[in-house]
């Protein structure tokens, strides 16, 4: 009966999230108006409502799940589900609280319900005890971090998104600057930057996309919100790698041993491993950083969703 609370409860996040993610994007849809990114944002306020009450239920639903196993609530697909998503919105309301990031709002949202409907859709299996590899310390330590850090990698993957855009808008604004310095104003009678925006917005020519991304943070500013996530992910997951080869050696008297699972997990690390040494070596532009940590989180999910799920391991038994 406590596990079908708890499913219940996961449910009850699901929708939690719709309606924050439509609430978000209402907000964000405001700003392609011309409404000005300093006004009340009602629809901003739910949607910041409405992902606090679905972090709070999400983690009555896990505690719930715990309860109904006797054991902690991430030792399967199912689990680690809901934990990386308690996790994703969990770190989305921290940093919210030192910088205006509600414009993610809409991806956090999104990405937790598709997770949760994978979750009770795919991956749902009844609150049961666990095999007796898995019967240790270890898996409280070796996945709680594993989860924590698929929520921070997650959040940076949105901002990274969020960032290319953004770098984009900002290059064609450039170029239509460049373009319009090269000729007269007909508002001002000169020309120049300040000449060429009034025109276009005299004109009426500035579109919906561009008044959106125009109220967002730089592309500098959000790459550096996205670079300093990844660095606590990679030291959580660097801990989640060798946590994992000491549980192993206590499980199956080996380390490390190739496994799929063991493999990809290695895989992800390295990716981020190479990120953050081209991040502070480099003089790459800012999207090709993105574009780093957008290839990492990819390879993570394909870890999770296709390595678990479809390659035989010793790992299989944390799968369906």
């Amino acid at each position: 009966m406590i596990g079908t609370y708890s499913t219940l409860l996961v449910y009850a996040a699901m929708a939690c999230y719709v309606i924050a993610m439509v609430a978000f994007a209402v907000d964000v849809s405001a700003l392609g108006t011309g409404a000005s990114k300093n006004r009340r944002r009602r629809a901003a306020g739910i949607g910041m409502a409405m992902t606090w009450l679905a972090a709070v239920v999400l983690l009555v639903a896990l505690v719930l799940r715990g309860f109904a196993a006797g054991r902690v609530p991430w030792a399967n697909m199912y689990e680690f589900t809901l934990m990386f998503t308690f996790f994703l919105t969990a770190i989305f309301l921290v940093v919210q609280r030192r910088r205006d990031i509600r414009f993610v709002g809409v991806g956090v949202a999104l990405l937790s319900f598709l997770a949760l409907f994978l979750a009770v859709a795919v991956l749902y299996v009844a609150a049961d005890g666990v095999q007796p590899a898995l019967d240790s310390y270890w898996l409280i330590i070796h996945v709680s971090v594993a989860t924590l850090a698929t929520g921070l990698f997650g959040v940076s993957a949105l901002l990274s998104i969020l960032q290319l855009v953004k770098g984009s808008g900002e290059r064609s604004g450039a170029r239509s600057v460049a373009a319009q310095e090269s000729g007269p104003d007909p508002v001002t009678g000169g020309s120049g930057a300040a000449g060429g925006v009034a025109t276009a917005v005299k004109a009426g020519t500035v579109s919906p996309l561009t008044r959106v991304l125009d109220a967002f943070p730089a592309a500098t500013d959000l790459e550096r919100i996205a670079y300093r996530l990844n660095a606590v992910g990679f030291v959580a997951w660097t801990f989640t790698l060798v946590a994992g080869a000491i549980w192993a050696e206590h499980a199956w008297g080996r380390p490390w041993g190739w496994d799929p699972k063991e493999t990809w997990t290695f895989v992800v690390w390295v990716i981020y491993a190479a990120y953050l040494h081209a991040r502070v070596t480099t003089g790459w532009a800012a999207n090709r950083f993105a574009y780093f940590a957008l290839m990492g989180f990819v390879a993570l999910l394909a870890n999770f969703y296709i390595v678990n799920i479809f390659f035989n391991g010793r790992h299989s038994y944390s799968g369906l």
